[in-house]
């Protein structure tokens, strides 16, 4: 048998980093595009399998979700307000853990009692100024039409007054015409008596 002699593969020269870049960067895309087609294809073979899968289940089955949304509805309800209230009980908690920040929350609540009484106070006095200026407009108005009556009344007393005068000045004339007219008609029948006889 003949001996093979050794050979020595020798190993490739180095490429420049620079010729390896563009190489790696088409094998890199292209296994992301293959990539991406395949995850493609299994998502419209999932949504396939699920519109089946979902044509198939029958009415007992959404009568089942329907009962099972039915009872986790208001159980999250529950958890969401215990929840509230614990944070509520935490923030009071936490709001009075310690003399100064009781006396803090204190403070606050003073604050604000003293500016809702001032506001309070405010609207009572605005309230009462609108009512004493309704009041005295309205007393004014009266003594005013007070007035007026009366100064209405007066005049008409005073006419009546006056056309009661006047009749009577006019009534005592005729009666002293007519006690004249009368004398003169006694006169005249005397005389017409004596000068007959």
């Amino acid at each position: 048998m003949a001996d093979n002699p050794v050979t020595t593969r020798k190993a490739p020269a180095a490429k420049p980093a620079a010729a390896k870049a563009p190489k790696a960067r088409a094998s890199a895309q292209a296994k992301k595009t293959t990539a991406k087609a395949a995850a493609a294809g299994k998502g419209a073979k999932r949504t396939t399998t699920t519109s089946s899968r979902a044509s198939s289940r029958g009415t007992t089955a959404l009568a089942g979700d329907y009962a099972e949304r039915a009872v986790l509805i208001p159980v999250g309800v529950a958890l969401t307000a215990r929840d509230r209230v614990v944070a509520g009980v935490n923030e009071v908690i936490s709001s009075y853990s310690s003399p100064a920040k009781a006396q803090t929350q204190l403070r606050k609540f003073e604050r604000r009692g003293n500016t809702a009484r001032n506001r309070l106070e405010r609207e009572v006095r605005k309230t009462r100024t609108r009512v004493e200026r309704e009041l005295r407009e309205r007393r004014r108005e009266l003594d005013r039409r007070r007035d007026d009556v009366a100064k209405s009344l007066t005049t008409q007393v005073e006419q009546t007054q006056a056309q009661l005068e006047k009749t009577q000045s006019q009534i005592e004339g005729a009666v002293r015409a007519r006690i004249e007219d009368g004398a003169d008609l006694a006169n005249r029948v005397q005389e017409r008596v004596l000068s007959l006889v």
